[in-house]
């Protein structure tokens, strides 16, 4: 890590044509650079108009120059922002004209990771920083936004709260023992505690749905209509679709956004035991390859054939779907049996029910208001915290025990907020952003 007594400097704004560019600067010298590129001393906080000058004193373009003194700034530093014309060449003559003047140019997410070093934000909420810059529905940018505002991270914090007060009796009882200090097994608390938790990896669960999406992958034998359904869901001619079986050769994958859940939907080759040719079978096993990177399995059937799914379907969330029963008077759209869902891709008929039954498997049923977005560390780390409270309530009259679990528990939860991390999970964390975040 370089040392925060270094001034920082960055394009903030996208590359390309615009009407307007922001280079960010951060660091003691902030005021410096204001200074040797506006040739004004700037009143804090006030946006200024004026003209940007290179080292050589020649003026270069000009714009809006806000400076932002310690610790009441984005980071907590002094930052300046120079607010220039879009384009190519602008945004970099002024970047040039602050590292001529003493910046470095910053890492990616190196200015949130000030902002986080110096408390302007918790873990959870620099990390919604990306996450809101990189939402691709309404439904995850508003989520990611209650993320930003630290919804998720009072959350957290209330568990901590709680864990804590715990913690205080027990070991208070074990430290004083002299005192005779009443013990009374916390049951009735730890039981709450658990509810908690368990409600708000629901939520988590959710909230990584809106941010990650879901690989939802469409599979079964030749011939069953997968491509048909991945053409009917994109909305587009994604893949070729032809009578003879085993059109699809290879793995075509294709992002959309079902219901404000982004779904990464994969077609995949025709599945049989004796594929023709070199091809097919190659084919066949990427289509393999894919069902064990699924969140779920369409696995479609068609209506002559019941071609079950191969025993390693069986391990992720399977949904049976028996398509073209616009072929078969008898059938009927949406009715399940067996636990397959009947439909016909050619005529539209049991799609909207196989579309929310896509959703309510993957746990998106229903409104995401109030859902705020989440990582896969914030689960892992729920679910620790969550069993160490489940082990605590095991040991509720073994004190030592009860406080080991519950200081693991605190710390699971601490990992979330950035209570407890270390040097490489902030580097892994912060190296993921755009540079000027």
């Amino acid at each position: 890590m370089a040392p925060d007594n270094e001034t920082i400097a960055a394009v903030a704004t996208a590359a390309g044509p615009a009407g307007v560019s922001v280079v960010r600067v951060s660091g003691p010298l902030s005021g410096e650079i204001a200074r040797s590129i506006t040739h004004r001393q700037l009143t804090p906080r006030l946006a200024t108009y004026t003209s940007f000058r290179d080292s050589d004193g020649q003026p270069f373009d000009k714009g809006v120059a806000l400076y932002f003194p310690a610790p009441h700034s984005l980071t907590g530093e002094p930052v300046l922002e120079l607010q220039g014309h879009g384009g190519d060449m602008a945004p970099a003559l002024l970047l040039q004209a602050t590292l001529q003047a003493g910046a470095r140019l910053a890492r990616p997410g190196e200015f949130s990771e000030r902002a986080f070093r110096n408390n302007k934000m918790d873990l959870a909420q620099a990390e919604a920083v990306g996450d809101l810059i990189y939402s691709a529905s309404q439904a995850s940018a508003r989520a990611a936004f209650r993320s930003l505002s630290g919804e998720f991270s009072e959350q957290i914090h209330l568990q901590v709260d709680a864990v804590l007060q715990l913690r205080t009796l027990t070991e208070a009882h074990l430290d004083f023992p002299e005192e005779e200090i009443a013990f009374d097994p916390p049951a009735e608390a730890l039981n709450a505690l658990e509810a908690r938790l368990s409600r708000l990896i629901q939520r988590a669960h959710q909230g990584r749905l809106l941010r990650d999406g879901a690989r939802v992958v469409l599979a079964g034998p030749p011939n069953a209509g997968k491509s048909s359904l991945m053409n009917r869901l994109t909305d587009a001619p994604t893949s070729i679709v032809a009578s003879t079986p085993g059109t699809t050769r290879d793995i075509l994958r294709v992002s959309v956004v079902m219901e404000g859940v982004r779904l990464h939907l994969t077609d995949t080759a025709g599945l049989r035991a004796d594929p023709e040719g070199e091809v097919e079978a190659e084919g066949v096993a990427r289509a393999r390859q894919s069902l064990e990177q699924a969140d779920l399995i369409v696995w479609m059937t068609a209506t002559d054939t019941f071609d079950e799914p191969p025993p390693d379907c069986l391990q992720v969330r399977l949904l049976r779907v028996h398509n073209k029963i616009d072929l078969d008077a008898r059938l009927q759209p949406g009715v399940e049996t067996d636990g397959r869902l009947h439909v016909s891709v050619k005529t539209g008929q049991g799609l909207d029910e196989l579309e929310s039954t896509i959703l309510k498997m993957l746990g998106a049923e229903g409104s995401f208001e109030g859902s705020f977005t989440a990582r896969q560390r914030h689960l892992e780390a729920l679910d620790r915290a969550l069993k160490h409270v489940r082990l605590a309530l095991k040991n509720t009259t073994a004190p030592e025990l009860l406080a080991e679990s519950l200081r693991d528990a605190q710390n699971a939860l601490g990992e979330i907020t950035g209570e407890v991390t270390t040097e490489d999970l902030l580097g892994q964390i912060f190296s993921s952003f755009c540079i000027g975040k």
